[in-house]
């Protein structure tokens, strides 16, 4: 069971990566709460299949393809939602590149598989948050979430592709935190710990959850629901003081 953000009532919410994975939980929430979420994924049908559950259910949604590493493809995103909506008040940059990567040693990482998570992970976060910005500008108002992750808090090895651009995000946060703060536009960090869901790699197997919940304060595995509490209340109007922050959802794993 959620919280209640009354303040997220009719807020337009673009979720990458948003149909599956935490992705598809955020959206979920944001829609329950009164939000009108923007599902955006590489793989249409997958977005469209999710947009038509939650529409059925009473919710205003929309399903949005876009290639986020490419900017002439989320500018078309951009353009088509707030054609559809006229504001845009939320972003969530949670789209990431981790379950297709090769796992192993930082020497043997390709070089293509290193360009492509860079891509994904940095670049897609910042040409987002690029194209959006101005229209919460004009709003004065505006939240910008920012998916990292747990790891780079530990140096798991044999992840440093996915390592490296997770904590680039501690660092886009902050300098996006001190640029917007002028214009009421609050900018966080929200760094899920070990979570099971629906889009697992096959190396996350039920030793490597276990072992997880063993190195937690709270000896419980994560739940999708747990990281989908922490970013609405980021995304709702009682954060509205708390800007250039990373929250730790981890069950007490690790310590920032």
């Amino acid at each position: 069971m959620s919280a209640n953000y009354p303040s997220l009532k009719g807020r337009v919410v673009i979720v990458t990566g948003g149909a599956q994975g935490l992705g598809r939980s955020f959206v979920s929430n944001l829609a329950e709460q009164g939000a009108k979420p923007i599902i955006v994924q590489r793989n249409f049908e997958l977005a469209k299949s999710l947009e038509e559950e939650l529409n059925q259910l009473g919710h205003d949604t929309l399903a949005v393809s876009a290639d986020i590493g490419n900017q002439e493809s989320v500018q078309k995103m951009v353009k088509e939602v707030h054609q559809k909506f006229g504001r845009i008040d939320i972003l969530v940059n949670n789209a990431a590149m981790l379950k297709n990567l090769a796992i192993g040693p930082f020497w043997e990482i390709p070089m293509n598989e290193w360009y492509d998570a860079i891509n994904v992970n940095i670049t897609g976060a910042f040409i987002c948050a690029r194209e959006v910005v101005p229209y919460m500008q004009k709003r004065n108002w505006g939240r910008i979430v920012n998916l990292s992750s747990t790891t780079i808090l530990s140096g798991k090895p044999n992840y440093l592709h996915y390592s490296a651009s997770k904590a680039a995000m501690i660092g886009i946060t902050r300098a996006m935190a001190r640029e917007l703060g002028d214009w009421n536009i609050t900018v966080n960090n929200l760094m899920p710990g070990t979570t099971k869901t629906e889009s697992d790699r096959t190396s996350a197997h039920d030793e490597y959850f276990a072992n997880a919940v063993k190195q937690q304060s709270i000896h419980r595995l994560a739940t999708v629901q747990d990281h989908a509490n922490a970013l609405m209340f980021l995304c709702s109007d009682e954060a509205s003081f708390i800007t250039g922050q990373c929250m730790v959802s981890d069950g007490g794993r690790s310590f920032l």
